[in-house]
């Protein structure tokens, strides 16, 4: 408007600047882009790793446990702990309250923490180093274990790190002014010949650099309970059916998928 019916009407902006300033926009929008993926991909690795740890630590016990009476009952109380410890992480990264299956769990522990994904790694911990004590494990079984459960600690690390490394604040004041330069000074350098073309134009082109921006924060935070998250709850419910049924226990039931919602 102010292009048209102003004294504004005589001021041309070469259309080479807008270019310029979009161009320099445009390697900004894509460095974080990439970086925001970057992130929300190693969120997505983190949980496959945990996916696979968990297997592996069930299948140790199986595996390295003497076969007696007492083995059916350590392996069933790992693979439980581990499952909610699955849940546990899922709520403690998105700072939910925890579900009932995870207050129900906790409170047959008698321990609780700020830190309830910490508290289940160091119960497995305790509870290996009686099993290697009882069954007297030798050595090389008792170190695959403690790198089984160092991953799933690592697994841990990692994502508290993801999550708690905030995306500096600064970058985005910067693509802020910059889309905000090229929505003022990008009318000034089209022709004025067809106001209908120009209006959509000077609109279209920052939406579009507004929508790359949006995309780019909704995943620079793969824990923050929105759609665009890590399916944790899904991965969660996956490991805890494979658990339950290699340790021999009644797997839960499975949902119906629904249409109108996704299952985070």
């Amino acid at each position: 408007m102010l292009d048209y019916y102003t004294f504004f009407k005589d001021l041309t902006i070469p259309l080479s600047v807008s270019a310029l300033v979009a161009t320099l926009l445009s390697l900004l929008l894509a460095f974080r882009t990439a970086q925001s993926y970057e992130r929300w991909w190693e969120a997505r690795i983190i949980w496959g790793a945990v996916v696979n740890d968990s297997r592996t630590l069930i299948r140790q016990l199986l595996q390295f446990l003497p076969n007696d009476d007492r083995k059916t009952g350590y392996v069933q109380n790992f693979a439980i702990r581990q499952s909610i410890w699955c849940y546990a992480l899922a709520e403690s990264l998105r700072k939910c309250p925890p579900t009932e299956k995870v207050q129900q769990y906790i409170q047959k522990v008698g321990a609780d923490s700020d830190n309830r994904p910490n508290l289940l790694l160091s119960k497995h911990a305790a509870e290996l180093a009686k099993l290697s004590e009882h069954y007297n494990l030798n050595n090389n079984k008792q170190v695959q274990l403690d790198s089984t459960l160092q991953r799933l600690t690592d697994s841990m690390g990692r994502c508290e790190r993801i999550k708690n490394t905030v995306f500096p604040r600064a970058y985005s004041i910067l693509i802020h002014f910059l889309i905000y330069v090229l929505t003022t000074i990008f009318p000034f350098g089209l022709d004025d010949h067809h106001w209908a073309v120009e209006i959509c134009l000077a609109t279209l082109v920052p939406v579009l650099f507004i929508a790359i921006e949006r995309t780019a924060i909704l995943m620079q935070d793969p824990f923050e309970n929105k759609p665009t998250d890590t399916p944790m709850t899904a991965i969660s419910k996956t490991i805890e059916r494979n658990l339950m049924e290699m340790a021999d226990l009644p797997k839960p039931q499975q949902a119906a998928p629904a249409d109108t919602f996704y299952l985070m």
